[in-house]
Order: structure tokens, then C-alpha cells, then sequence
């Protein structure tokens, strides 16, 4: 099975995954950190693909959705974005929107605590 092929079937049978440095208890970067805490905080239910335990993978991911970076945060198996992405739309409720259309589970009072403590 190649790189692509493992992708396209971690994204499609999974509602949320993050491609990222490490994983969602011991990000390896700043940007990766960022990311899975708003998804820990939120209480997300998601799949956590590290990207440097494979380097099929961590090029792999950035072919896939011709995205140059990571992390990337894909839901019901579309590409949402990055780092700098995720942060605009969660303090704009974007994210919220996102989850709550594709039936993702998440905690709206932890996605409001968040936007309160940045403004």
C-alpha cells in the first residue's frame, strides 16, 4: 500500500485527523501543539497521524492536499487547513460551524472559553 493509499484511508475512515509532529499527548512542535490542544480543549475525538515516525507519511501528507506544512487537520475527509487556518477559524467560530454541520462532537462552552480568553 502506498503513502497516497494509507492517507486517502486514514482520512476517509476517520471523521477528524491530524497529520502532525508527534502526537496529540507529545506534540514535537509548536504548530502541531497549537492545534491538538484547541482539539484536546474542545474535546475532539480525532486521530493523531505522526508525521515524523514515518517519512513516506511526512511527505506523503503535503502531496496529498498540495499543502506545504504541518500539522494539517482533515474532517470527514476534507482538508481544512494548518496551523495559522485552524486558529482564525476557531477564534472567528468557524470551527465550530465545521464540527457542528459534520456531526463532530465537541465541546462548544471549552470552543467559547477559548475565544474569550483571545479577545
Amino acid at each position: 500500500m502506498t503513502a497516497q493509499d494509507r492517507i486517502k484511508d486514514t482520512v476517509a475512515t476517520n471523521d477528524v485527523v491530524l497529520y502532525m509532529k508527534g502526537t496529540k499527548s507529545m506534540p514535537q512542535c509548536g504548530f502541531s501543539s497549537r492545534v491538538a490542544g484547541v482539539l484536546n480543549f474542545m474535546g475532539v475525538d480525532y486521530t493523531d497521524v505522526n508525521v515524523l515516525a514515518d517519512d513516506e507519511i511526512r511527505q506523503g501528507i503535503k502531496d496529498y492536499s498540495d499543502w506545504p506544512t504541518i500539522p494539517q487537520l482533515y474532517v470527514k475527509g476534507e482538508f481544512v487547513g494548518g496551523c495559522d487556518i485552524i486558529t482564525e477559524m476557531t477564534l472567528s467560530g468557524e470551527l465550530d460551524t465545521l464540527f457542528a454541520e459534520n456531526g463532530v462532537n465537541f465541546d462548544k462552552d471549552a470552543a467559547d472559553k477559548i475565544r474569550e480568553a483571545n479577545s
